[in-house]
């Protein structure tokens, strides 16, 4: 019992920075293509949000191989000191009017957020194996506060300071920075000893050879793509069907509430059905929101669908996280899992840089029809997993 004590407070610890990071995400994501549009650059206005992807793209395997010398603590605090840089950075651009100032700023804080993906990697480390998918899970239902917290810390700050729109909204992103790296003095997890260090290990190709890691990757990669490639358009979408920003804030509220409320229950449900069964659940949700979104313009569409793509975005990411932890032994988690996130968020940064383009030149039907193909891989890869791997073992009688 006095085992799992550490370990039930490093989940509760890295929910609460979980939920922390969800905020001031979500803030940044509502407000950036706004104030983006606001400065007159509509044809970019996404950029911003799509910058956060490619900063976190760029920053992932040092952020890994960092913490991996430092230990997760100092790294995770580290991260947080360099979100709060990212904030002030939003409030001069603000100031100035400068667009590509505001990109800078987006960028910086990806490399913040490469930081705080690993939160849920970090719930893993000393949990044992059968506790492993509901940490990771219930590490992402720091995001059902979140989903409610952001919007309505970028909703309050939008007029908060005379000075500019949504200046205030970057002053409580810096606080949530700092209350970040408060909470994380409560973090325990012990970095690698000298004899995990020396283990042996396998290279990072032969690693990523694996039928599972390649399964684990696409099945995250691609639910998180989809989800990127839908929610960086619904701002400018809703803003050009004549929606004001409080509607706009209140179905990425729902999106968000659908992308962490299943990690109550995603664990638990993966130990009973498995990690393929879980992300093929979650590919067809993410059809449905398509189909929802393509049915019709109003509120309760764009409610609707997001709420889905969430729901979907949980499924497939939790279960692709929970499938790569059978990847690697100690020695080789910071390079597997570094490995993992560079992909995921490489290839999410050209979806959500392509965001804007395709809403802008093509229209909000053709961004929804461009993610068909990608759950198409998420689907075809996670069954190739499950026929290519070997049956399990009889129980003993």
């Amino acid at each position: 019992m006095a085992a799992e004590t550490p370990i039930r407070r490093n989940v509760f610890v890295l929910a609460t920075c979980q939920m922390l990071f969800g905020s001031s995400r979500t803030l940044l994501i509502a407000t950036t293509p706004v104030i983006a549009l606001a400065m007159g650059y509509k044809a970019l206005a996404t950029m911003p949000a799509a910058l956060v992807i490619v900063g976190t793209a760029i920053a992932t395997m040092p952020a890994s191989m960092f913490m991996r010398l430092t230990g997760r603590r100092l790294g995770f605090m580290i991260g947080a000191g360099i979100g709060a840089i990212s904030g002030v950075m939003v409030l001069v651009a603000i100031v100035r009017a400068d667009f590509w100032l505001l990109c800078l700023a987006a960028l910086t804080y990806g490399v913040f957020a490469a930081f705080g993906q690993y939160f849920r990697f970090a719930a893993a480390d000393t949990a044992p194996q059968e506790f492993k998918s509901t940490a990771i899970s219930l590490v992402l239902t720091g995001g059902v506060v979140a989903a409610f917290v952001g919007p309505y810390l970028a909703a309050t700050g939008e007029d908060l300071l005379a000075t500019g729109a949504f200046m205030g909204s970057y002053v409580f992103l810096i606080g949530l920075m700092v209350l970040i790296a408060l909470v994380l003095s409560f973090l325990d997890i012990p970095n690698l000893t000298a004899s995990e260090r020396a283990a042996a290990q396998r290279s990072l190709p032969q690693i990523m050879a694996q039928p599972v890691f390649i399964a684990a990757t696409l099945a995250a990669t691609m639910g998180q793509g989809v989800m990127n490639l839908l929610m960086t358009a619904i701002p400018i979408a809703m803003v050009e069907a004549d929606f004001q920003f409080a509607d706009t804030a209140f179905v990425i509220s729902w999106h968000s509430f659908g992308m962490f409320a299943p990690g109550f229950v995603t664990g638990n449900l993966i130990k009973r059905f498995g990690e393929v069964r879980i992300i093929m659940s979650g590919v067809v949700l993410q059809l449905l929101c398509i189909g929802v979104a393509l049915s019709g313009e109003g509120v309760m569409e764009f409610w609707l669908s997001m709420l889905l793509l969430g729901v979907g975005w949980n499924f497939a990411f939790t279960g692709g996280t929970s499938l790569l932890t059978t990847s690697y032994n100690p020695a080789e988690r910071a390079k597997t899992q570094g490995a993992m996130s560079f992909i995921n968020y490489a290839f999410v940064a050209v979806v959500s840089l392509s965001s804007g383009a395709l809403l802008h030149f093509f229209g909000w039907e053709w961004v929804n029809f461009s993610s068909i193909p990608l759950l198409a891989v998420a689907a075809v890869a996670t069954l190739w997993f499950a026929l290519s791997r070997p049956p399990a073992a009889p129980a003993p009688a």
